[in-house]
C-alpha cells in the first residue's frame, strides 16, 4: 500500500484490482438473476416477484434497528442485512448505475489501498449509512442498493485527492466538488420526487470511508495534521 501526491492521477492507467472484480461480479451476478427469473428463463417459481422477496428477506427495514433496541434481539439473521442490502437493487438500471460507479471509485480507491482495505472502505460506510438512516428515518421503509457503499469509496477517493491538492498547494477545497454534487442532485431528488432521505445513509456512508482513509493510510493521521496546518 503506497501514496504519492500524483496517486489519484496515475490511479486511471492502474489494472482493475480483483477485488473490485468480485465484488462487481457479486452484484451483477445478483441483478442478472433477478432479470432471468424476470423474463421466466430460470423456470416456474422464479419470476419478477424473486426481487420483492430478495429485499424483503435480505434488504434493510428501516424499523430494524428500533426494533433489535427494543428487544435486544442482535442475532445474526438481521445483522447480516447491514451487509446483503448492498446486493439488491430496485431496477436493473439503479443496479447498472451502481455498477459503474463502483468499478470507477474501487479503481481509484484499490490502486492505493490493499484488497482487505478496499473491503472495509465498501462494507464498513455500508452499514454505517444504514444505521445512521434507520435511527433518523425510522418511518422510511426499505433501503437497498450499493450506493452508501460506494460512497465509502468516494470518501476515501476524496481523502486521498485533499491530500494530494495540499501537497501541491493547489485549492484543497476542489477535493470535495464530487461529494458536493453528488449529495446536491440527491437532495433535489429527495425533495421534490422520492420524499424520501436517501442522501443520508450516502453521506454517512461518505464520512465513513473519508474517516477510515485517514486510519488506514500509512501516515494518514500525520498527512491529515500537516494538511491542516497548512490551511
Amino acid at each position: 500500500m503506497s501514496f504519492n501526491p500524483e496517486t489519484p492521477k496515475a490511479a486511471a492507467l492502474n489494472p482493475m484490482p480483483p477485488v473490485v472484480m468480485a465484488l462487481f461480479l457479486m452484484i451483477a451476478g445478483v441483478e442478472a438473476l433477478f432479470a432471468l427469473a424476470s423474463i421466466g428463463v430460470l423456470g416456474e417459481g422464479f419470476d419478477a416477484s424473486w426481487r420483492f422477496l430478495a429485499i424483503e428477506r435480505y434488504g434493510m427495514n428501516t424499523k430494524l434497528v428500533s426494533w433489535m433496541r427494543e428487544t435486544q434481539d442482535y442475532g445474526a439473521e438481521h445483522l447480516v442485512r447491514f451487509v446483503t442490502f448492498s446486493f439488491l437493487h430496485a431496477s436493473f438500471m439503479q443496479a447498472a448505475i451502481a455498477c459503474a460507479l463502483f468499478l470507477a471509485m474501487g479503481k481509484m480507491v484499490g490502486s492505493v489501498f490493499s484488497a482487505p482495505a478496499l473491503l472495509l472502505f465498501f462494507f464498513v460506510p455500508a452499514a454505517l449509512g444504514a444505521l445512521v438512516y434507520c435511527l433518523i428515518s425510522p418511518e422510511a421503509g426499505w433501503l437497498f442498493g450499493a450506493f452508501p457503499g460506494i460512497y465509502g469509496l468516494i470518501g476515501a477517493y476524496t481523502f486521498l485527492l485533499w491530500v494530494s491538492l495540499k501537497a501541491q498547494q493547489a485549492p484543497a477545497g476542489k477535493a470535495f466538488n464530487m461529494i458536493a454534487m453528488l449529495i446536491g442532485i440527491q437532495l433535489v431528488f429527495g425533495i421534490f420526487l422520492s420524499g424520501r432521505l436517501l442522501w443520508i445513509a450516502d453521506l454517512a456512508g461518505f464520512i465513513g470511508g473519508f474517516t477510515l482513509s485517514v486510519l488506514l493510510l500509512p501516515g494518514g493521521l500525520a498527512r491529515l495534521a500537516q494538511a491542516l496546518r497548512r490551511d
